[in-house]
């Protein structure tokens, strides 16, 4: 499956891919720095009605939002990996915890915890098209 848009574009895609990726409890997101992944991940807590203050958690390696889903609240954990350097230190920072509770974990830079990623997670690639256009590819690689 492969999506494209705008900045513009951008909420109407998140709700698509919350249409697609319904039952995905981790989702890998890969691609180059300034690729867009924050953006998006930023769109699809908006589109799941976060009320938090969504953000890069690259200092603070993981972030916890809260949602209202079904009259039931829910978290989705914002983590983001560029900063560590292998799984041991993704194991320290409470990573595994994360991935394998019942809450949604959206992952930026999974390649650096490649074994700790449960067998069915949903791998996203975003790339650039131009300036102003990215396209979001779903699969396996």
């Amino acid at each position: 499956m492969v999506m494209t848009y705008t900045l513009k574009q951008i909420p109407q895609t998140a709700e698509a891919f919350w249409e697609i990726a319904s039952t995905a409890h981790v989702i890998a997101f890969h691609g180059k720095m300034g690729s867009g992944k924050t953006t998006f991940i930023h769109a699809l807590c908006d589109a799941r009605n976060v009320k938090d203050v969504v953000g890069s958690p690259t200092f603070s390696i993981i972030n916890e939002y809260l949602f209202s889903e079904n009259n039931k609240q829910k978290k989705i954990f914002h983590i983001d990996l560029y900063r560590l350097k292998d799984e041991q230190e993704a194991l320290q920072a409470g990573v595994e915890d994360c991935l394998y509770s019942d809450h949604i974990c959206l992952v930026e830079w999974p390649e650096r915890i490649p074994s700790l990623l449960p067998n069915d997670t949903l791998h996203v690639f975003i790339e650039p098209v131009d300036t102003k256009t990215r396209k979001l590819r779903i699969g396996d690689n």
